[in-house]
Order: structure tokens, then C-alpha cells, then sequence
């Protein structure tokens, strides 16, 4: 029970603005045999329940980005507003790149993306990561 925890606060903080990898939980919780289906329900809700975090500071703190502690630089809101403006609300599929997913998200809260439409792309983006590591690990344990 411990390691679902564990991989669901990894996913939330990897999603959010804080740095961290949940990947590198998922794989070894795989390769432990935990149940794989259940991992990746568990690390999903976690890393779409941290992109919702980004949104909610989007829609609610933009007005505070000249400030040292904003944590995104002018460029990064300009380049994740570029984004959004030439691709839309599908540029939420995109949210799980390691590069750029944050800015993403935080955009679609300043771009008043609705909630629902936001958590619908953005989970279906990061799951199907999520999906083709547990593909991925489960390759590599043929070696």
C-alpha cells in the first residue's frame, strides 16, 4: 500500500511545479509485480490531480508574474501561450512532456480552459505515458 502512495505523490509532484520523476517509481513497482493496471490508475490520477494544481495557479496568479517568486520565466509563458494559440485546447495532449507540460497547463488556466475539457486531454495524455512505460518496462524484463 505503501508504494501506491508512494507513486501517487510522486506523479502529483512531478505534474506540478516542483521537479520530480515518477517514472523511475512506476518502473521499479512493476518490476516488483505490483499490479500494473493499478499502478498506472494510481500514478494517472496523481499526475493529472497535479496538472489541475498548474491550472488553478494559472487562472488565479498570472497577475503576479513579475514577481522574483513567479515561478515561470516570461519566455515560458510566452512559448506555452504560442503553443496553446496555434494548437488549441489538443496541445493538453502534450501536457506529460517532460519540457514544457507545466507551462501547458498553467497556460490553460490563464486561457480559462474549462475544467472538465482540461482534466479529459490532460489525462488522456499523461495515462497513455504512463501506459507505454509500464509496455516499456515490462520489455525490458525479457532481457
Amino acid at each position: 500500500m505503501s508504494g501506491y502512495l508512494l507513486l501517487f505523490a510522486s506523479a502529483f509532484l512531478a505534474a506540478t511545479i516542483i521537479p520530480f520523476y515518477s517514472e523511475v517509481m512506476l518502473f521499479a513497482l512493476i518490476r516488483q509485480g505490483e499490479s500494473a493496471w493499478l499502478l498506472i490508475v494510481v500514478a494517472s490520477l496523481g499526475n493529472t490531480l497535479g496538472a489541475v494544481v498548474n491550472w488553478v495557479l494559472g487562472r488565479f496568479l498570472l497577475q503576479y508574474q513579475d514577481r522574483r517568486w513567479f515561478y515561470f520565466k516570461p519566455e515560458q509563458v510566452a512559448k506555452a501561450q504560442s503553443w496553446y494559440q496555434r494548437y488549441g485546447i489538443w496541445s493538453l495532449l502534450f501536457a506529460w512532456l517532460p519540457i514544457g507540460g507545466d507551462a501547458l497547463t498553467f497556460i490553460a488556466g490563464v486561457m480559462r480552459v474549462r475544467l472538465m475539457i482540461f482534466i479529459v486531454l490532460v489525462g488522456f495524455g499523461k495515462t497513455c505515458r504512463y501506459i507505454v512505460i509500464l509496455y516499456l518496462t515490462r520489455w525490458s524484463m525479457t532481457f
